[in-house]
């Protein structure tokens, strides 16, 4: 029997796979009022390393500031919590 067959094999790699950062919605506490939160921001900041495929932000804990965030994926939570605080939240940007 040939050698690829007697090793065995392990897991499984999706090649289709999508890698997005995540961001959670208590994280943006650190910019100041009115501050408008963009992929550049992220990585100047050091929230994010390696954007990969995008960047989304989650609605785990509280936002104290009007904020205007601009990317691409932000959850339905996380929405909810940034307009409440008075901030603004432009999608597909």
């Amino acid at each position: 029997m040939p050698l690829y067959r007697r090793i065995p094999k392990r897991g499984f790699r999706n090649p289709f796979r999508k890698d997005i950062a995540i961001i959670n919605v208590s994280q943006l506490n650190r910019f100041p009022e009115g501050t408008i939160i963009d992929e550049s921001l992220l990585i100047q900041s050091g929230l994010v390393r390696n954007v990969g495929d995008g960047i989304k932000v989650l609605g785990k804990g509280l936002v104290d500031r009007p904020l205007s965030v601009k990317l691409e994926m932000v959850s339905r939570g996380a929405k909810e919590k940034i307009l409440a605080a008075g901030g603004s939240v432009v999608e597909g940007a």
